[in-house]
Formats: C-alpha cells, structure tokens, sequence
C-alpha cells in the first residue's frame, strides 16, 4: 500500500448516480484540502440531473462529474470505502487496497414520486443527510487505535 499524501475515500453506490455522486461533491466541497474522495457503482449509469441541481442549490458543483464503474478504480488504494445503499454492500466488489469499508444507507430520492417541488425535496433531504455524514469523514479516517 502506498503512504498517501491525503487519505483516499470511495463512495459506493449502486448506480453512481445520486447518493455517492452527492457524496463525492461533499467531500470534495468540506474535505477537499484533506482528503481525495472518489465515487463509482457496482452497476453505473448517469448522473441525475435532480442531484446536479440541489447540489448546485448548496453551491456544489457536480457539472463535471460522471458515473463510473468500480472496475475503473481497482487499481486505487483507497483509506476508506464506504457503500452508501444496501445493494452496494450486498454487490461490494472485494476492493484489494482498502484499508477499511463501512456501510452507511441512504434514502434513495431517486424513485420520489409527487409534484416537481416534492421530488425535488426528497433530493434535498438526500443532499443533507449526505452531508451531516460527510462532515464526520475526518474522525472515519482517525487510526481505531489512536
């Protein structure tokens, strides 16, 4: 395993299309100084256009993000990896350089039915609840020993 100049984290999700995409642009928005985060899928598709909008509401910018494959990043050591849906862990590839993977589910904003502003908020409620996770990233990365 490489010494890392900044500890590397990978968010998994299924589609790496919403929760782990909110998570990576979290990460990188609170973290990015300290920190490098990554998200991929166990069966990748698109970014949703309802994730790039409320991150952007929150001013985080996920315009250049795509949904990648967690086969494009075996080759990474990743300090922490963290599935972030129930069928990612379930699907969770045996990742060789993680150091340590933790599940953390989310609520899935992408199937919201209702009016526009109602699915949107379901979004929003995703959005947050990512970031209050996020926001604990530096003591996930702290040594169990420490």
């Amino acid at each position: 395993m490489r010494p890392p100049e900044k500890p590397r984290v990978l968010f998994l999700c299924t589609g790496n299309a919403c929760r782990s995409q909110m998570a990576e642009g979290w990460a990188r928005h609170l973290w990015g100084d300290r920190l490098e985060p990554w998200s991929a899928g166990v069966l990748p598709c698109f970014v949703h256009p309802d994730a790039v909008a409320v991150m952007a509401e929150a001013g985080v910018d996920l315009s250049g993000h795509w949904s990648k494959h967690v086969e494009e990043l075996m080759h990474l050591d990743f300090d922490l990896v963290v599935t972030v849906c129930d069928l990612a862990r379930e699907r969770c590839p045996v990742l060789p350089g993680a150091a340590r993977t933790i599940h953390h589910s989310f609520e899935d904003p992408v199937g919201a039915e209702g009016t526009r502003e109602e699915v949107l908020e379901a979004f929003r409620k995703t959005r947050d609840a990512i970031r209050a996770f996020v926001e604990t990233l530096p003591s996930l990365l702290e040594p169990k020993d420490a």
